[in-house]
Parts: structure tokens; sequence; C-alpha cells
């Protein structure tokens, strides 16, 4: 199988970290698609021009991060990223939309600010910063719940990956004052998975 992701992605970043935790190495290529270009060969691939996409051993292509990340966890038939069965289910949904949010937003920011200065939006630009303000705040008091400190789960891959975003957003400063969420970061940071995929830096 190939998954085409792009280094920077952090959509992508939660598909290579399932790919390693589940140590799928051996059967799944990590390849860099050409994006946001005319023509880009990787079209012919993903028509949306989207990361991740998992080309399947049967030749058909799976995208979007968590379908991804479903059809990886159930490879060998020992899913370990399933949610919980229980009344931890519900938990554990909504601290995965709340990281998949400041996620969101935050990729929103960062292309953005990708843009040429003269066709930047000011508005769009302080509504981002706006929410991840917010969702930072939030996720300081979050970040206690059991769900994000027990058995790594997607809930916690997402959130790592999008504070990861500093590294390509100098603006997004998430660290000062909030403590709590600095400590749980930089510890689930040194995990080798985690620390195998870490974004490149902005320029």
């Amino acid at each position: 199988m190939k998954l085409y992701i792009t280094p920077g992605s952090p959509y992508a970043r939660i598909a290579r970290i399932v790919v390693l935790e589940k140590r799928l190495e051996h059967r799944v290529e990590v390849v860099v698609a050409q994006t946001r270009s005319v023509d880009s060969p990787y079209y012919r691939i993903a028509p949306s021009g989207r990361v991740p996409c998992l080309v399947r051993d049967d030749g058909v292509g799976l995208e979007e991060s968590a379908a991804v990340c479903r059809y990886l966890d159930h490879l060998d038939g020992k899913p370990e990223f399933d949610l919980p069965a229980d009344d931890g289910m519900w938990e554990a949904l909504r601290l995965g939309a709340l990281a998949t949010s400041l996620l969101d937003g935050l990729s929103v920011w960062l292309r953005e600010t990708r843009r040429p200065g003269n066709e930047q939006s000011p508005g769009i630009v302080r509504h981002e910063t706006d929410r991840a303000r917010r969702l930072v705040d939030l996720w300081e008091t979050e970040i206690d719940c059991p769900t994000m400190q027990g058995k790594l789960n997607l809930a916690q891959i997402a959130l790592i990956c999008a504070l990861g975003l500093e590294a390509r957003n100098r603006d997004f400063r998430w660290r000062e004052g909030h403590p709590r969420l600095r400590v749980w970061c930089d510890r689930l940071a040194a995990r080798p998975s985690i620390a195998a995929t870490v974004p490149p830096e902005a320029r």
C-alpha cells in the first residue's frame, strides 16, 4: 500500500503516527505527494489533491485521516484505536471533536498566512487566531480528562498534531499560560512515533 502525504500536513501526520504505532512500515510505503501545483501527477491518484490518501492493495484510494486511520488500525485484526464500547465513547468523541476543531482552524490560519500578502484576509487571520486562543484555554483544563491521560488514542494524536503546528506558524504561541498542556505535549512528544513525524519548521 502507499500512503501519500505532505511533510507539513497535520492530517497526514495523524495517519503516519498510526502507521508507526501499528508497526506497518513493511506494509505501507509513505510517498510525498506534490500538491497545490497545476497538473500534478498526484491528481490522477487523488483528484481532490488532499492528503492523506491511502492507496490500498486493491488499487482503491481512501481519503480523510479518520477513515485512513481506521483502515490501518484494522489491518492486523487487532484494532487499538477503536472508540470505547462503554460510556467513554461519548467522552472520546467529544474530545476528538475539540482537537479536530483546533486542528481545522489552525490549518485555515496557516494556509491564509502562506498566501501572498496582498491576497491575505486580516479578518480570517484574526478569526482563527481568536478561535485558537479560546480552544487552547479550554484544553488547559480538558487535558486532565482520563481520555487524554490514558492509553494513546486518536483524540490525543489529533491534539498533538494540532499543537505541533507551532513549528509552522510562529504566531501560534500557545505555551505561555498553559503549563498543564505544555507538560502533556512535551511528554507525548518524546514518544517515538510522534518524534519521528515532527513537521518542518517555518522558514
